[in-house]
């Protein structure tokens, strides 16, 4: 999102009557930088292969329906790693031949699901694996079969995240004792298992190791065509983790930077012998979202000034656990979504939840928030206003896209509403008041 047309959205959505007193907080996204994103990254591997590529969106990163709707339209498909996942890529109107199954702990109904459909699947496991013999051998199906694997190449700077560590969850582990050869046992003896599928990448990951793991299973294809005398495995899903920048505006490490890494480590993935897959998520939509709150009020404590909001751990979970991890930069705008002016001042910039740590920026140098104001916390188009928490029965924020006009004007397109503190009985059993009374 450029600073130019943040602060346009900001005023507008002020003007608008999108952030009132009703409404103390809501989210912006960026349409038309959600669209240069996509183009971005098609662009890029285009510029280092001919062979097809299917860009699937990792839903997980922003589970909306109109943000799903949109990708679509710009030529994206999905990844999907639960039934609730895939009834939104089926509600945006994907059809199943765009749509990737990936998930370590998929029910026999999932995979009957999957593969009624005609949805790619990539199987975690060895007993997944027999899941979907069985399956098979029961029904036939169009979906193409893969096999995650782990290459075990080491984590990033964010444990948590960090998927092809030698002992991650997810996928099997290729480096243990004889998986190598089980994996290309396991191929031969299935025909229709022609996918290879990796997650190497994350926030924290370097590129370079990301191209790493990419490497270890491109060769392990080659060593499974090899072994058939025949390219059985046809298509190889890269994953996607790119990291994203939250320290500035730049959009860093960039999609070409990292296509150009895989063009000249792993020539042999891009010759057009393999078709591709990328699951990209964070990399596509944090700069692209916007959460703005009202500052309730301007306290402080032992001299630090506080400025209240309600933006906090329910938007910004991993920020408000882990900020070291997961920093947010902060724009300060006056009562009229204006940018406020002033000499920075080290303040707390704090939510509404009830524990002290619900703090989205500690000791931030801002111009003196006053109550009124408006606090952005920028970088926050992917995982943040998608993924809530629930603390303290704290509603799910209302999202907008927009769209800027030459002349300055601001146009804003609803894509979820605010929770209604009704929704939020509902889901805690409102209807079953007196289940335990009797």
């Amino acid at each position: 999102m450029t600073v130019d047309r943040r602060d346009l959205a900001v005023r507008a959505a002020v003007e608008q009557g999108l952030l009132t007193q009703e409404q103390p907080v809501t989210a912006l996204l960026d349409v038309a930088g959600i669209r240069s994103s996509v183009a971005a990254l098609r662009a890029a591997f285009a510029a280092v292969t001919d062979a097809p590529v299917l860009h699937a969106f990792a839903v997980k990163a922003a589970p909306l329906v109109p943000v799903l709707s949109l990708l679509h339209a710009e030529g994206m498909g999905a990844e999907v790693a639960s039934p609730g996942e895939l009834a939104l890529a089926r509600a945006a109107g994907l059809p199943p031949g765009l749509i990737v199954l990936d998930s370590p702990a998929k029910t026999v109904a999932e995979l009957r699901e999957a593969l009624g459909l005609g949805i790619a699947v990539n199987a975690d496991n060895w007993q997944e694996l027999t899941r979907i013999d069985n399956l098979l051998a029961a029904e036939p199906t169009a979906s193409p079969l893969g096999l995650r694997v782990n290459p075990q190449v080491g984590g990033g700077s964010i444990g948590a995240l960090s998927t092809a560590t030698p002992t991650s969850k997810f996928g099997v582990a290729l480096r243990d004792e004889g998986a190598r050869e089980q994996v290309v046992r396991a191929c031969l003896e299935r025909p229709w298992l022609t996918r290879l599928h990796t997650h190497s990448g994350s926030q924290g990951m370097a590129l370079t190791r990301m191209t790493q793991g990419v490497l270890a299973v491109y060769e392990l294809a080659e060593e499974i065509n090899s072994a058939a005398g025949r390219q059985q495995i046809d298509t190889i899903d890269i994953g996607g983790g790119l990291p994203v920048n939250f320290a500035s505006e730049e959009h860093t490490p960039a999609f070409a930077e990292y296509a150009g890494q895989l063009k000249e480590r792993v020539p042999g993935l891009l010759d057009g012998r393999y078709g591709l897959i990328t699951e990209f998520g964070r990399s596509l939509l944090a700069k692209h979202g916007t959460v703005l709150a009202r500052v309730e009020y301007a306290k402080s404590a032992g001299s630090r000034p506080i400025a209240v909001t309600h933006a906090g751990v329910q938007v910004a979970t991993r920020t408000v656990y882990d900020p070291l991890s997961w920093p947010l930069r902060i724009a300060a705008y006056d009562a009229n979504g204006r940018p406020k002016a002033g000499t920075g001042v080290e303040q707390d910039i704090a939510g509404p939840a009830c524990f002290a740590g619900d703090l989205i920026a500690e000791n931030r140098p801002l111009p003196l928030l006053e109550a009124g104001d408006v606090v952005a916390a920028l970088d926050t188009g992917a995982y943040y206003f998608s993924s809530h928490y629930g603390y303290n029965s704290l509603p799910r924020t209302a999202v907008h896209g927009f769209t800027t006009a030459p002349d300055g004007g601001v146009r804003f397109a609803t894509v979820r509403e605010a929770q209604s503190t009704e929704a939020i009985v509902a889901e805690s059993g409102g209807a079953q008041r007196d289940a335990l009374l009797g």
